[in-house]
């Protein structure tokens, strides 16, 4: 019998098994400033992120053999050590000494390599959804430990919110969540490399640094004006060198009415603010017509 074969039916035989579901939201960057480069390699950020309805669902479910199966209707993603849900269910597994298996079918809705955590909202999700399929009883601190072995942004997945993000971007210190608005959210047809986008950006020559306290100010004051004017991303300058249609991007949505527009991340995803229900049509419709991946969703508050 195949791997494949055997796998499925494994997973007929425990189809009525528990099943636990989670969600996993994208994130946004409201300001990314990197300080400087680490003698670790890592670079020194303040990030203030906060999280959206745009999400992929999981659903778990055990299963008696110890191994790790991952299904989705994606048919662009890898389904295997690659995958961070994967390497989530695999560092739970090990640390904790779980001797059952497990099975991860991934909705994927969140556009991949676009800024947005996708990866690590899905491998936070896993950590959670897994400890409570397994009854672990691990504390959040405990799995946000967990979570900055997988990735940088997974330990603010884990906890959700609105946070202001230090160190490497492990160190959360819990914010204000922004005013409620809409989010129009577009992805131009391109891949971003995080890792060479830092690699380009040289923190000693920034000279032009969004600032965390005036954005922490205008969460606290619930301004949602004050945060528009303190949307800011050191890493745009980057990445709008390397791929220009970013930038056009950014103008078309300013155009088109957004009140604040900023680039997530290293991107190439851009998004917009919008406080009017009334422009949000206008705003998506006049996107299309640059990007075929572009949402309109709110804030997740």
């Amino acid at each position: 019998m195949t791997g494949w074969m055997r796998n499925s039916t494994e997973l007929l035989r425990w189809g009525s098994a528990m099943k636990i579901y989670e969600k996993a939201p994208a994130k946004i960057n409201l300001m990314l400033d990197v300080l400087h480069k680490r003698p670790d390699g890592y670079h020194e950020v303040e990030m203030i992120m906060t999280m959206v309805d745009l999400a992929d669902r999981l659903e778990m479910s055990a299963l008696p053999r110890d191994t790790i199966i991952i299904s989705s209707q994606a048919g662009y993603i890898p389904l295997d050590e690659k995958n961070l849900a994967f390497q989530a269910a695999k560092l739970i597994k090990e640390r904790y000494n779980v001797r059952s298996g497990v099975y991860i079918h991934l909705d994927k809705k969140i556009p991949v390599a676009a800024g947005l955590a996708g990866g690590s909202s899905d491998a936070a999700a896993t950590l959670r959804g897994l400890n409570r399929l397994w009854d672990l009883g691990i504390p959040e601190e405990e799995l946000k430990e967990l979570g900055s072995e997988l990735g940088s942004d997974v330990p603010f997945c884990v906890t959700g919110g609105t946070a202001l993000a230090t160190g490497r971007g492990e160190v959360l210190s819990p914010l204000p969540n922004p005013p409620q608005c809409w989010v129009v959210l577009a992805k131009p047809p391109i891949n971003v490399s995080t890792a060479e986008v830092y690699g380009r950006l040289h923190a000693d020559q920034i000279t032009n640094h969004p600032s965390a306290s005036e954005m922490q100010e205008a969460l606290a004051k619930r301004s949602f004006n004050d945060v528009c004017e303190q949307l800011g991303n050191v890493l745009e300058q980057v990445t709008l060198t390397l791929h220009p249609e970013v930038a056009h991007l950014k103008e078309a949505m300013l155009r088109l009415g957004a009140d604040g527009v900023l680039m997530s991340g290293s991107g190439p995803t851009v998004f917009g603010l919008v406080s009017k229900e009334s422009k949000v049509s206008r705003i998506y419709n006049g996107l299309r017509g640059f990007c075929k991946e572009v949402y309109a969703v709110r804030l997740l508050t």
